[in-house]
């Protein structure tokens, strides 16, 4: 008799099987969803997806930007130090039309924050494919300034995770056309608005911050339009309190000298960096980048400073060795992607890229994830299970 061929299930465990795949990059396990029922449930557990997020060490990064606004986005992806796979990312926008007035808003757990031009938001998992979209209609009629094209339609925006609700979250600020302000907040969980005013401060001041927000333990962080002082120069928002504060920037001689200041995330800490101008000997002047990094949260005397000897340079992550990647805009001689270590040495410039990048547009960071929206989860949980199909299809 012919020996049975063994599968992959009766040589390892279950459970053994979970543990690798937990080290196994996102990209890689999307494709082998399809190798059996077993791995395709196993890979689509929202617990497993969790878990992967959180604890796996083979993360990969990716940085996400418009280029001419086409119908598609440029994504950077960064494996280990190696920022040179770029590769096309194409929305889910059934119009196609509709894609060039789309905007890049932000990143959380692996989705990404779209504005459409027609009253609504997308949060899509470039990945996965899962998306949702979000129409905020109730705001057009009632705001200021309806000729007005997004980021400036709305004083302040941003999109976060709530941990204590396991629920995502985008929150607007906005002015209507008497002149008061308005802070909804979008619960993804609900899938409803929440009117959030009474957490408004009550000098708000809202035009005098840039709009884009900055997820950062558990709270949305916003800088000023022109930072001036250093004393209560960022604004957050707590996505589980509800309420604002504020902290102070690194104290500087001269804050008249700072140019294009502007929000990161560096190895897990607030970054504020921007263009700096410095004076030679012979009264000429140059300019390089000063990034400063929040060491502990909140603690004002953990802003550690690093300089980058190149103007427009604009941080976007740590890598795993903790240098410092990055890009220069399209005013800058070299143009590209760029790699320095913390003492401010170029260690690589990456230029083949297809594309130039847009001159200080936001720039998108995120991580690729498995992880479902919680509206997937409860439609996922409404649906009827193969057993209940078949039993139907007999009854019929």
């Amino acid at each position: 008799m012919e020996k049975k061929q063994k599968s992959i299930h009766d040589i390892l465990p279950h459970d053994l099987i979970h543990t690798i795949f937990l080290r196994v990059p996102a990209k890689h396990l999307v494709r082998l969803k399809c190798v059996s029922k077993l791995w395709y449930s196993l890979i689509s557990d929202p617990h497993f997806a969790e878990l992967h997020f959180q604890y796996s060490p083979a993360a990969t990064k990716a940085f996400i930007f418009t280029i001419n606004y086409t119908q598609a986005y440029w994504a950077l992806f960064i494996d280990d130090n190696d920022a040179s796979r770029i590769k096309k990312v194409y929305p889910p926008f059934k119009n196609k039309n509709l894609v060039c007035d789309f905007k890049v808003l932000g990143s959380c757990r692996g989705y990404v924050l779209l504005h459409g031009n027609l009253n609504f938001l997308v949060v899509w998992n470039p990945l996965t494919g899962s998306n949702k979209r979000l129409s905020y209609s109730h705001i057009g009629s009632r705001r200021k300034h309806k000729g007005v094209s997004l980021p400036k339609k709305f004083h302040l925006y941003g999109f976060g995770y709530d941990v204590s609700r396991d629920d995502y979250l985008v929150v607007i600020a906005w002015q209507d056309k008497d002149d008061h302000y308005h802070f909804d907040c979008f619960s993804l969980r609900t899938n409803s608005w929440i009117n959030l005013d009474a957490a408004l401060p009550k000098s708000s001041g809202l035009m005098e911050w840039q709009p884009h927000g900055l997820l950062l333990n558990g709270a949305i962080h916003w800088l000023p339009s022109s930072l001036k002082s250093y004393r209560d120069a960022i604004l957050i928002f707590d996505l589980k309190e509800r309420t604002f504060s504020m902290i102070s920037a690194p104290e500087q001689p001269a804050m008249s000298e700072c140019y294009y200041s502007s929000l990161a995330l560096l190895g897990g800490c607030l970054a504020l960096y921007y263009l700096n101008k410095y004076y030679l000997n012979n009264d000429s002047y140059c300019y390089n980048t000063h990034i400063w990094v929040m060491k502990e949260y909140k603690v004002h005397s953990s802003w550690t400073l690093y300089q980058i000897p190149c103007g427009n340079f604009q941080p976007l992550c740590l890598s795993s060795n903790g240098d410092i990647i990055g890009t220069a805009s399209i005013f800058s001689r070299k143009v590209g992607c760029f790699i320095y270590n913390v003492r401010g040495d170029l260690l690589e410039h990456i230029k083949k890229l297809p594309c130039q990048f847009p001159f200080r547009e936001t720039s998108t960071v995120y991580t690729e994830s498995l992880l479902p929206l919680p509206t997937d989860i409860k439609d996922k949980d409404n649906r009827p299970s193969d057993s209940e199909r078949c039993q139907t299809r007999k009854e019929n």
